[in-house]
């Protein structure tokens, strides 16, 4: 078999890897945030409050996502009194607190502080000096991009005043 012909054999039976491979289109924050399993906590909140569709929206958006973990470590009762529906207010507020208008990824601020308004309406403290600080939390995973934005994953769950 001549040197010519197993190469070609040979891309050919590689070719259609390739395309399976490609990712049609990327996911919005909300079924990336599903898709990761640490957020089951946030999603089921989000669904509460009526804002998926929102967080499926065109965007950008910049999330700072609290962990099932961060949710846990609220106080007890906290996470199951928000999401009764007479305080759908108040979960709204809290969860748009974690949002910012706008696609910002860590190295936008890298070595900066800066008071950034959320969707809630009230700033956050943002410290990347030294790591990534969003007022008491600390990022622990930067950069996650959606087709809608971008998801920084927090370690505790930021509350407006």
């Amino acid at each position: 078999m001549s040197g010519f012909r197993r190469i070609s054999l040979a891309l050919f039976a590689v070719l259609p890897l390739a395309f399976t491979s490609v990712q049609v289109k990327a996911q919005d924050i909300v079924d990336t945030a599903v898709a990761a399993g640490q957020f089951n906590t946030l999603v089921a909140a989000v669904q509460a409050a009526g804002l998926v569709d929102v967080l499926k929206g065109d965007g950008p958006f910049t999330v700072f996502a609290p962990t099932d973990e961060a949710f846990a470590a609220l106080p007890e009762g906290t996470v199951e009194s928000l999401l009764k529906p007479e305080n759908k207010d108040q979960l709204v507020a809290v969860l748009t607190y974690h949002v910012v208008p706008g696609k910002i990824m860590s190295t936008d601020i890298a070595g900066q502080t800066a008071e950034v308004a959320s969707v809630q309406g009230s700033a956050l403290s943002v410290d990347a000096t030294d790591g990534v600080k969003v007022d008491n939390a600390t990022v622990v995973a930067a950069d996650i991009e959606t087709d809608n934005g971008v998801i920084h994953v927090i370690d505790q769950v930021v509350l407006p005043e």
